[in-house]
């Protein structure tokens, strides 16, 4: 045994009965997402999986055929620019004008990241300080609360509003979002499409969001992974209205686009001050990742726009198909105007927790979904929603829905 070890050295201290906690309290109550709680229920229990939005194919076989020959012939296998290979950044570049008229330098404006996760937790950890407030919509995607946690801000929720008979989507109320505005405000993070609910903002509810952040000298993160999965209405970038391409970080990425999850490629876009500010936090993230499948996102990026009309269609048919099976079984359902997800109304069924309903759903019926209330600080709020994915092959979506028939039976 060396000099200087000791006892302790050698037999470390058990943590787990340590007066003080392990995780810092800033973090308590995130713990295991429910996406893994979920999709472990599904496979533990041979169930249909129509929790997680990840598809049940992949995409486009050039594109993956294209990172085959980037490892092989020995492109991106060592560490990429810390900005991201420059023919991705170009065909971001290129995507953001091809798509909405949005110029952007590749060399000074667009970051690549592992995903539109990391670009939400890299901007966060850039632009808060401890203390600013962050306004979000509720539901919330759940690593919006843990980002904003973990850069020492605080979450303000913005609750969207269900569907009424005077209004049939769900929608942003946008008296009581400004009312929640403060002198600590600093962030108003937005996402549309809108993930659990499916919304897709409007251009004259984006305008009315732009003027408050302007008004208020708000900066704007904008996840927009959903952009191209759009079935009613258009998507308009917040970062194309006057006064916003300034105080906007816009994120995206290429996994919903192009049926890839794993790749986890995404990409941020903004001024030069903004995008440098959001890699200088990235670079101590993960530095750099996924050099190969890089060189394929940029091909994907070059497809030609009957991919995307297509795509789009195919997704289409699956909401319509899902949707009306769940109708005819008695679930409240939601317009789906984007996104992955339809989000249904259990009232109907008799049930008034979803979190308990989507726990008993594998054993009750073999299928799996997601309850809307971990997406909620309101817990009340959110708690008759339950979130379904239609991004599965068709017989998937009709073996659940029969599976799903059950529900009327007497448990």
């Amino acid at each position: 045994m060396s000099h200087h070890a000791t006892p302790e050295a050698d037999h470390p201290k058990d943590l787990s009965g340590s007066r003080r906690p392990v995780l810092a309290s800033r973090l308590h109550g995130l713990g295991t997402t429910i996406f893994a709680e979920m999709s472990a229920l599904a496979v533990a229990t041979g169930s249909i999986n129509l929790g997680q939005g990840f598809p049940d194919t992949d995409g486009p076989a050039a594109i993956a055929e294209s990172a085959a020959r980037a490892i092989l012939e020995g492109r991106g296998n060592q560490y990429p620019p810390g900005l991201g290979i420059p023919e991705l950044r170009r065909a971001v570049a290129d995507h953001q004008s091809d798509w909405y008229g949005l110029e952007y330098d590749p060399d000074t404006e667009v970051l690549i990241t592992a995903g539109a996760t990391e670009a939400i937790a890299a901007a966060l950890l850039a632009v808060i300080n401890p203390g600013d407030e962050v306004i979000a919509f509720e539901p919330y995607y759940d690593s919006y609360a843990a980002c904003i946690a973990m850069a020492g801000g605080v979450r303000v929720p913005a609750t969207l509003r269900p569907p009424t008979e005077q209004q049939p989507r769900w929608h942003p109320d946008l008296d009581a979002l400004a009312a929640s505005i403060t002198e600590r405000t600093r962030v108003l993070l937005l996402n549309t499409p809108h993930n659990p609910t499916g919304m897709v903002l409007t251009e004259a509810e984006l305008r009315t969001l732009a003027q408050l952040a302007i008004t208020h000298d708000l900066i704007v993160i904008t996840d927009e992974v959903y952009e191209h999965l759009v079935f009613e209405g258009a998507h308009v970038p917040m970062a194309t209205l006057p006064g916003m391409r300034d105080r906007t970080i816009t994120i995206s990425s290429s996994g919903k686009t192009f049926s890839f999850t794993g790749w986890k490629i995404g990409w941020v876009t903004g001024t030069a001050e903004l995008v440098t500010a959001v890699r200088t936090t990235k670079q101590f993230l993960t530095y750099v990742s996924g050099g190969p499948f890089q060189y394929a996102i940029a091909e994907a990026l070059r497809l030609p726009r009957d991919y995307y009309t297509e795509m789009s269609a195919s997704l289409r048919a699956r909401r319509d198909l899902l949707a009306a099976g769940l109708a005819d079984l008695g679930f409240g359902v939601s317009a789906t105007e984007g996104t992955y997800f339809i989000t249904t109304d259990i009232r109907p069924l008799g049930e008034e927790d979803g979190l308990a309903f989507c726990r008993a759903l594998p054993e009750r019926c073999g299928v799996v979904a997601i309850p809307n209330a971990v997406f909620y600080d309101d817990k009340q709020a959110g708690a008759p929603f339950v979130r379904f994915t239609f991004c599965k092959k068709p017989q998937v979506l009709s073996a659940a829905l029969d599976r799903l028939a059950a529900l009327a039976k007497p448990q």
